[in-house]
């Protein structure tokens, strides 16, 4: 009974460090990629087409941006399930 009490300790101490590492990654690259997508498109000032209201810049701009953090949880996600495997499975 103490073995398995100890297992599922550590797996919530996994699960609530790997939560806190995957917000602090998801907010680092929210606020890195706009950067970076200016940087790769130095010909095309995306705030100023979407303040001017050009909305294919604007679609094009979130949706990379959503792409980019959906896919960095889903990296998160799959390393805190495979860590909480890993401890139950020991």
């Amino acid at each position: 009974m103490g073995s398995h009490m100890q297992y599922i300790g550590w797996t919530v101490v996994i699960a609530l460090v790997g939560g806190v590492v995957g917000i602090a990654l998801v907010l680092i690259s929210s606020a890195f990629l706009p950067w970076f997508i200016g940087r790769m498109t130095p010909a095309m000032d995306e705030e100023k087409e979407i303040a001017r209201g050009n909305v294919a810049a604007a679609q094009y701009f979130g949706r990379v941006v959503a792409a980019s953090i959906l896919g960095m949880s889903v990296v998160v996600a799959a390393a805190i399930l495979g860590a909480i495997i890993a401890v139950l499975s020991s």
